[in-house]
C-alpha cells in the first residue's frame, strides 16, 4: 500500500499505480468488465490532488498555474460534476473569446464533449451558444469580449477560463451580479497569472480557495518535443516564471508604463478615429520584432488628443524580414 506524504501531495492514484507495478497488477486484475468501461471517467482517479475542487462550501476556487498544467481539465470536470450533482441548475462559461469557449472548454481535447461519459453527455447547441445535459441542467457559454451579455442572466454555478487574459474585467463583475441562484453559488476560475488588479484582489479574499501549479507537475502528460522546444527556450527567464511556475511578477522596475496605469486607461470602446497607423520596430539587437497598431481619437471639442493602442501584434524573436513584413501588412 502507498500511504506516503509525497504520495498524497504530488500523485494522482493512476500515477501511483504506475509506480507499484505489482499494485496496478492486482488492481486492474480485480476490476468488473462494467468497471472497465466506466474508469476512463472516474476524475478522482486520474486527477492530481490539485486538480480536485476543493472540499466545503467554498465561494471561489482559484486554480492559479502554469501552461500545460491541466487547469483545462480541471475546469472541465468541475463544469460536469456539477451537471450531474445539480440537476436542472443553471450555469455560465465564461472564456476570453467565443472561439476560447468553443473550441478550447467545449470542444477541446481537454474540454467539456471530450470529458463527459457517454451516459452524460450534453447536447451542444452552438447557435444557442448552450449546453444541455441528461438531468435538465442548462449552461450558457459567454465571451468575456461582449461583457453585456452577462447582463440579466442568473446562475447556480460558474466556470472561468483564463481570467488574466480578459480584455475587459466589466464582464468579471457582470458575472458576480448573475451568480444569485440556489443556497451556495460557485464560481470556479483557472488561469495563467498576471500581475493584475482582479488577480490580487482574489488573491487577498478570505472567501478564495486558492491552489497554485507548474507546468512541471504535468510532465508526464506532456510531449518531450514540448519541453525541448519551449521549457529550455523559456527557463529562468521572466516569462517562464509567470508561464510556468505562474509567479505574479511585479512591474519592471523603472517601467515607464506601470500595470496599474495600464488597467486604468482601458476603454471597452474606441471613439471614432482622426487617423490609426502601424507602427513597427524591426529586430536588431533584442531579436524581436515589434508591431502596434494605435491611432488617435478625432478632436470634437478642440480639447487634447487621446491616443489608443488597438492591438499588439509583436512577432516572437527570430522571426525572418518576410515574416515581420508579412505581419505588418496584415495589421
Amino acid at each position: 500500500m502507498v500511504d506516503t506524504a509525497v504520495s498524497v501531495r504530488e500523485y494522482s492514484r493512476a500515477q501511483m499505480l504506475a509506480k507499484h507495478p505489482d499494485i496496478a497488477q492486482q488492481f486492474f486484475a480485480s476490476l468488473t468488465d462494467e468497471e472497465w468501461l466506466i474508469l476512463p471517467y472516474q476524475w478522482e482517479f486520474w486527477a492530481r490532488p490539485k486538480q480536485l475542487a476543493p472540499k466545503g462550501n467554498w465561494a471561489r476556487w482559484l486554480l492559479l498555474a502554469g501552461r500545460g498544467f491541466g487547469k483545462t481539465k480541471s475546469l472541465s470536470e468541475w463544469v460536469i460534476q456539477k451537471a450531474r450533482n445539480m440537476p436542472g441548475s443553471r450555469g455560465a462559461i465564461v472564456a476570453p473569446t467565443a472561439a476560447d469557449v468553443r473550441d478550447v472548454l467545449v470542444e477541446g481535447e481537454s474540454g467539456i464533449i471530450a470529458s463527459s461519459p457517454p451516459d452524460f453527455e450534453p447536447i451542444y447547441e452552438s447557435s444557442k451558444r448552450r449546453l444541455t445535459w441528461p438531468n435538465g441542467t442548462v449552461a450558457t457559454l459567454f465571451s468575456a469580449d461582449i461583457p453585456d451579455r452577462l447582463r440579466g442572466p442568473q446562475f447556480h454555478w460558474a466556470a472561468v477560463d483564463e481570467l488574466a487574459a480578459w480584455r475587459y474585467m466589466e464582464a468579471y463583475d457582470m458575472l458576480q451580479f448573475g451568480l444569485r441562484l440556489g443556497k451556495n453559488p460557485q464560481l470556479a476560475i483557472a488561469t495563467t497569472p498576471r500581475p493584475l488588479p482582479i488577480i490580487k484582489e482574489l488573491l487577498a479574499d478570505k472567501d478564495t480557495v486558492v491552489v497554485t501549479g507548474t507546468t512541471y507537475e504535468n510532465r508526464a502528460n506532456l510531449a518531450q518535443s514540448f519541453f525541448d522546444a519551449v521549457i529550455k527556450k523559456y527557463e529562468g527567464t521572466r516569462l517562464g516564471r509567470q508561464e510556468l511556475l505562474a509567479h505574479i511578477l511585479s512591474d519592471v522596475p523603472g517601467a515607464l508604463w506601470t500595470r496599474e496605469v495600464l488597467e486604468n486607461s482601458r476603454v471597452i470602446k474606441t471613439p471614432e478615429l482622426e487617423r490609426i497607423v502601424v507602427a513597427v520596430d524591426p529586430a536588431a539587437t533584442t531579436g524581436q520584432t515589434g508591431i502596434v497598431v494605435a491611432g488617435i481619437g478625432r478632436l470634437w471639442d478642440g480639447g487634447e488628443p487621446h491616443g489608443y493602442t488597438l492591438d499588439d501584434v509583436t512577432l516572437p524573436p527570430g522571426a525572418a524580414p518576410a515574416e515581420w513584413g508579412a505581419a505588418t501588412i496584415a495589421a
